[in-house]
């Protein structure tokens, strides 16, 4: 009975045991089963955000992970002068960059780099950590061939791989200075900043492309092929760059002797318009712009304005020929030596009894020209003055040009018609002058000048062709006939242009002596002068104008001593270089000792 009991006693210990364990297991799975399907709940909940949600965002970020936009930079477009000889080109040259997110010790690589990028340590340093997260930044870019050999050497030898170098162009002016105010230079990313890199940058620029790069988790590139940017047009100038060089020299050595302040000097062909040479001292090298003061880069022949003193009388003498107002025979009384108009007196520099009309001009006599220009009355003259293109710009293809200063009639003075009779009361740039006095030269015709001749494209291509443009007729063939005849008697004796003379070939052509303005005083200066000289040659059928002016020389100050014989030294070498042949062994006129 006992082990019965025991056993039923057992049996039912049993049942409870497996009771209860069951009772956890439903527990335990119920537990479980609500923990799973919060789980799922959970991932299908944030499957959808992934999917429906946050879908835009999510690709977006993918798609910069896997594929990346190259920038392919356009080689830029070569710069010849008018036979072909490079003014501009490209260097390929290194950039330094760095991987900032891989550098382990900034300081270390900071001090041992600022000796060989010439970089301080501290600036280093400090754009390496400012970039800390970054996977690329430049240091320092464009760098030379010696620093180029230096960084690779230094790479090999510390095995480190958080720099590199890259291959990029970079603008290089063959001729160093020759024609920098006209040329110009570029800034870092190949952008042109002054004359003709500005002025033509969309063609010479090229066209930039962006492509996208494909590459796998550990950033190889998938990419196949070879892709290029679409190369930069390249530019024929008009210039010359033998006739530049002669110009530059020149001018320089007249700076040199006369200690003057500044140089401008332009040649441009009378007929077509085309400008030749334009020069300007001091020089600088556009290879390195920023060593150079603003003051140096500065294309004085379009961008500063001057009084053109006597060059001036020849517009005035054109005005009263063409209205019939003078005969070049006439006389005129100078015989006091000054002339009172408005209550000032205006003086000549040498004393004459009477004066031709062509005489006044040729002896440039102040007394004469102010009773020309009382005659032709400040209406007409100021028109004539307008027809010249004086007030307004040339339209030549370069940045910076102004328009120089005249003022309309109804703001003259008492004294306005005297002073723009000598020159005076108006602000010219030098290139005004020549156009004018080009278009005396070619019976009449006011030309626009240039300096670009056609753009080409990197397969050959004529793209644009420029050729001459006539603004407008100022004078008649007559009247311009006329008056060069006239100027050619500047550099006979008596003349105030005779140190301008050339053997073989006659110059037609006047002298300028013109008081600068004080910008302290307001007043003209006593001893700050511009002397110029303008003219062409030969003098019958010109090849050549040129305009030359020297800014505030020492020791002389007259046009006829300081810019007539630097007129002569360069037109003497531009007409054997060109093979102009002499109209005779000597000229038929009379001149004094040079």
């Amino acid at each position: 009975m006992r082990g019965r009991g025991r056993e039923r006693i057992r049996k039912l210990w049993d049942e409870d045991l497996t009771k209860i364990q069951l009772k956890k297991s439903r527990k335990r799975a119920v537990i479980i089963s609500t923990i799973l399907y919060f789980g799922f709940l959970i991932i299908v909940l944030r499957l959808a955000d992934l999917m429906i949600l946050d879908h835009r965002n999510l690709a977006r970020r993918a798609y910069t992970q896997y594929l990346t936009v190259r920038t392919l930079h356009p080689q830029r477009g070569f710069i010849w002068d008018r036979r072909m000889r490079e003014m501009a080109v490209n260097l390929e040259v290194d950039s330094l960059y760095a991987v900032p997110s891989k550098i382990e010790d900034v300081d270390y690589l900071s001090q041992r780099l600022s000796p060989i990028i010439e970089i301080s340590a501290d600036a280093i340093r400090d754009r390496l950590l400012k970039k800390k997260e970054r996977d690329f930044i430049w240091l320092k870019r464009k760098i030379d061939q010696q620093t180029s050999h230096k960084l690779v050497k230094f790479k090999k030898i510390y095995g480190i791989d958080s720099i590199g170098l890259i291959t990029e162009t970079r603008r290089f002016y063959p001729k160093g200075h020759t024609a920098s105010h006209i040329l110009g230079f570029t800034d870092i990313d190949d952008r042109g900043l002054e004359g003709i890199e500005l002025q033509y940058d969309e063609y010479l620029r090229g066209k930039v492309r962006k492509i996208l790069n494909s590459r796998d988790a550990r950033g190889r590139s998938l990419s196949s092929g070879f892709e290029e940017a679409i190369a930069g047009n390249n530019i024929i100038l008009t210039i010359d760059e033998t006739i530049q060089y002669i110009v530059e020299r020149e001018i320089e050595r007249a700076v040199e002797k006369w200690r003057a302040k500044a140089a401008t000097a332009i040649m441009m062909n009378p007929v077509s318009g085309e400008i030749l040479a334009m020069a300007n001292t001091p020089f600088y090298d556009p290879n390195h712009p920023s060593r150079y003061p603003a003051d140096y880069r500065r294309n004085r022949a379009i961008t500063d304005i001057y009084e053109p003193g006597s060059t001036f009388k020849s517009i005035l003498a054109s005005a009263a020929l063409e209205e019939g107002l003078v005969d070049v025979d006439e006389e005129f009384d100078v015989s006091r030596g000054y002339i009172v108009v408005g209550g000032k007196a205006i003086r000549d520099v040498h004393r004459h009894e009477t004066l031709t009309f062509r005489e006044v001009i040729q002896k440039s006599s102040n007394v004469g020209a102010v009773q020309i220009g009382l005659r032709l009355g400040k209406e007409r003259y100021y028109e004539y003055m307008k027809r010249f293109g004086f007030g307004d710009r040339t339209g030549i293809d370069l940045p910076g040009e102004v328009r120089g200063i005249l003022r309309r009639p109804e703001r003259w003075s008492g004294t306005s018609i005297a002073a723009l009779s000598i020159g005076q009361e108006i602000g010219v740039t030098p290139l005004q002058i020549l156009t004018a006095y080009c278009a005396i030269a070619n019976g009449g015709l006011l030309m626009r000048p240039y300096v670009v001749s056609e753009i080409i494209s990197p397969q050959g291509e004529v793209i644009k062709r420029f050729t001459p443009q006539v603004i407008r007729r100022v004078i008649s063939p007559e009247t311009a006939e006329t008056v060069r005849d006239i100027l050619k008697t500047v550099v006979e004796e008596g003349g105030t242009g005779r140190r301008a003379y050339i053997k073989g070939n006659l110059v037609a052509g006047k002298t300028g002596t013109a008081q600068m303005v004080d910008p302290e005083t307001g007043r003209y200066s006593r001893d700050r002068y511009a002397s110029s000289f303008v003219g062409f040659v030969p003098a019958d059928d010109p090849v050549i104008a040129l305009i030359v002016v020297i800014y505030e020389p020492k020791g002389a100050r007259y046009g006829g001593v300081v810019a007539a014989p630097v007129f002569r030294r360069i037109v003497e070498h531009t007409l054997t270089y060109l093979e102009v042949p002499m109209e005779r062994n000597e000229n038929h006129i009379l001149l004094v000792s040079r």
